[in-house]
């Protein structure tokens, strides 16, 4: 049993080099808000067997595919649901996730031709959680409200 409420955070944003490049998108300001809460780090796309480094991919339509045109929705839509899992064993109402991934992204997304244009949407585990009740915000949503 936990003791207080559990807050799902992308593990990029915490330091862990887990991003497509290899990199992390470690934000202080996140540290910062998740300090004195039980924190569980999730990645989906590694948690769905992409390593890493990794081809980025966005959402076309229903799938998620890489710029070269290969299909990674399956392995996306299994590092979600073991994601998805972990939040409901630990009863999970909040998450910070990585803004504009498609697996993290909340409220925009990538339009899927691989330019940098953005388009109103959610990553595949901002659908999921949000679907559990589960509140998402981004890492940006946590710099306005400072």
């Amino acid at each position: 049993m936990v003791d207080k409420p559990v807050i799902l955070a992308s593990a990029c944003l915490l330091g862990e080099k887990c991003r497509y490049d290899g990199q992390d998108n470690y934000t202080a300001t996140v540290e910062h808000a998740l300090a004195g809460h039980e924190v569980i780090t999730v990645c989906p796309e590694v948690a769905g067997g992409l390593g890493v480094p990794r081809p980025p991919a966005e959402i076309v339509g229903n799938r998620v595919l890489r710029e070269d045109g290969t299909d990674v929705t399956a392995e996306y839509e299994k590092g979600v649901a073991a994601c998805v899992e972990i939040a409901e064993n630990f009863s999970v109402t909040q998450a910070i996730l990585k803004a504009r991934s498609p697996a993290c992204g909340c409220g925009q997304i990538y339009d899927g031709r691989f330019n940098g244009t953005l388009i109103p949407g959610d990553g595949l585990l901002t659908r999921a959680l949000k679907a559990k009740g589960v509140a998402c915000e981004t890492e940006e949503s946590q710099h306005k409200s400072k």
